[in-house]
């Protein structure tokens, strides 16, 4: 089963989430893809808080030979807690949590509990690491459910400026996580959806193919750089924050076509929500 439990752990890549972060933003809720951003962002420094100051070991640290070579490929890090468990937890049940909608519940809660297994059957976690990473990301996911973040005058622009010069203070050698997540921070906070999801299937996926294209060329550009520049904190946080800008401020400019301004009783709904 291992190519299986291999497909569904990878759900729990980086390049899914930022897939459906954007897919969720311009098709679904603008607005409560930028809360998400944050809570994600917020959910994804906590994890690698705890995972690189508690340092603990997985099981094939301990015991060699209990995972194979692949599956020790996607374990990046100290073991607790799963950062699978804890970002798919975040990002899917923040969605449904959002949306409060029995289906979208059901399917969301299936796939975090497809990932988190493929953790335990894969051996690259004990059900501590999981048990942790699912309880921290259904805290997030409330969090992105409930919670509204400002967006007006200072209060916009300030925490970003903040975050990115917490980015420069990070020392050489730092884990990759820490300056990638501050970037996700200062980019979602400041961001500012001011559109409208396309009301028709068709027009959705042209948006999400064309917005993809768009995303993962600057992904991808930017992954470009030289390796020296690109593990600086503040280089990587640039480049997380600009990757969110581009997704968030840029595509929907870009394809204003299919994505038309927020009406006024939009925008008054979503107030009324959060």
């Amino acid at each position: 089963m291992e190519p299986f439990l291999l497909a569904v752990t990878n759900l729990g890549r980086d390049e899914v989430f930022i897939v459906a972060l954007a897919l969720y933003t311009w098709l679904v809720r603008p607005s409560g893809g930028r809360d998400l951003g944050v809570a994600f962002a917020l959910s994804y420094l906590l994890n690698t808080a705890l995972k690189y100051g508690l340092d603990l070991p997985r099981p094939f640290q301990v015991e060699p030979g209990a995972a194979s070579a692949a599956a020790q490929a996607t374990a990046g890090g100290p073991g607790l807690p799963s950062g699978h468990a804890q970002m798919s937890a975040t990002l899917w049940l923040g969605m449904a949590a959002q949306l409060r909608q029995g289906p979208v519940l059901v399917a969301a809660a299936t796939l975090v509990a497809l990932v988190s297994a493929s953790r335990l059957l894969l051996h690259v976690h004990y059900p501590s690491d999981v048990i942790v990473g699912l309880l921290l990301g259904g805290a997030f996911a409330l969090l992105a459910a409930r919670a509204h973040f400002p967006q007006a005058q200072w209060a916009r622009w300030v925490p970003p400026l903040v975050v990115l010069l917490a980015a420069a203070l990070v020392p050489a050698g730092s884990p990759r996580e820490v300056g990638a997540g501050l970037g996700l921070l200062a980019g979602f906070w400041a961001v500012r959806p001011s559109f409208a999801p396309p009301r028709d299937w068709a027009t959705r996926l042209l948006v999400g193919a064309l917005g993809l294209v768009l995303v993962f060329g600057v992904y991808f550009a930017l992954g470009a750089l030289p390796e020296a520049l690109k593990d600086l904190g503040l280089v990587r946080a640039l480049r997380y924050a600009l990757l969110v800008l581009m997704a968030v401020e840029v595509v929907p400019a870009v394809l204003r076509r299919w994505l038309p301004p927020q009406s006024t009783a939009d925008r008054a709904t979503m107030r009324t929500v959060h």
